[in-house]
C-alpha cells in the first residue's frame, strides 16, 4: 500500500485562508484607489477644460467691449453727419446771396436770397422731424414756452402768448427748444377822474 499524504493542520489551513482573503482585501483596495485616481484625473481634465473654456470667454467679452466702444466713438464722432450735409447747400446759397449783395447797388437780391435761404434751412429741419412750436395767440404753455415777462394788451387773452421774442422748436414731438414768449394779461383799469374834477369844481 502507498504512504498517505499527511494531513494538514488545522492551523496552517486557517493560516492560508487569512492569508488568502488578505489579498483579496488587498487587491480590492487597490482597485478602489485606482478607481478614485482615474475619476480625480476626470475632474481635474474637466476643470482644466472649464477654466479654458472660460478664459475664452472672459477674451471674447473684453473683445467685444472694446469694438463696441470703438463704434460708439465713430458713432458718436459722425453722427450729424447725415444733417451736416444737408446744411452745406443752405450755406452755398447764403455765400451768394452776399455775394450778389456785394456787386448790386440795391438790397433786394440780398433780401430775396436771404428768404431763399431760410426756407431752405426750414424744409432741412423739417426732413429730420424738426418743426416749430406754434405759440402767438396759443394758450401760454410752460412745457413748450418760456415766459419771458407779462404784457399788458387787449388783443390777446389773458394767459395767452402775446409776442414771440425766440422760435421754439420740437425734434419728433419731442421739446428741442423752448419758445421765449411775453404773456399777455389784462390791461390795469384806470381810476375815474370824475371825482377829481367834481372836487375841483368845488373849491372854484
Amino acid at each position: 500500500m502507498g504512504k498517505k499524504k499527511p494531513e494538514e493542520q488545522p492551523e496552517a489551513v486557517d493560516a492560508n485562508k487569512q492569508e488568502k482573503q488578505e489579498q483579496d482585501v488587498a487587491e480590492e483596495e487597490l482597485s478602489q484607489e485606482e478607481l478614485m485616481l482615474f475619476e480625480l484625473e476626470q475632474v481635474r481634465s474637466e476643470a482644466k477644460s472649464h477654466q479654458e473654456q472660460y478664459l475664452r470667454t472672459l477674451a471674447d467679452m473684453e473683445n467685444l467691449r472694446k469694438r463696441t466702444q470703438r463704434e460708439k466713438e465713430e458713432l458718436a464722432k459722425f453722427a450729424n453727419e447725415n444733417i451736416l450735409r444737408e446744411i452745406l447747400p443752405v450755406i452755398d446759397n447764403l455765400e451768394r446771396a452776399v455775394e450778389h449783395a456785394e456787386q448790386a447797388h440795391s438790397s433786394e437780391g440780398l433780401m430775396e436770397g436771404v428768404q431763399m435761404t431760410l426756407d431752405q434751412f426750414s424744409q432741412v429741419l423739417t426732413r429730420f422731424g424738426v418743426t416749430p412750436v406754434e405759440s402767438l395767440g396759443q394758450p401760454f404753455d410752460p412745457a413748450l414756452h418760456q415766459a419771458m415777462g407779462q404784457l399788458e394788451t387787449e388783443d390777446y387773452p389773458v394767459n395767452t402768448v402775446a409776442q414771440q421774442m425766440q422760435k421754439g422748436y420740437q425734434l419728433n414731438e419731442r421739446l428741442l427748444r423752448p419758445a421765449m414768449v411775453m404773456v399777455a394779461k389784462a390791461p390795469e383799469v384806470k381810476e375815474p377822474e370824475a371825482d377829481q374834477e367834481s372836487t375841483e369844481t368845488d373849491e372854484k
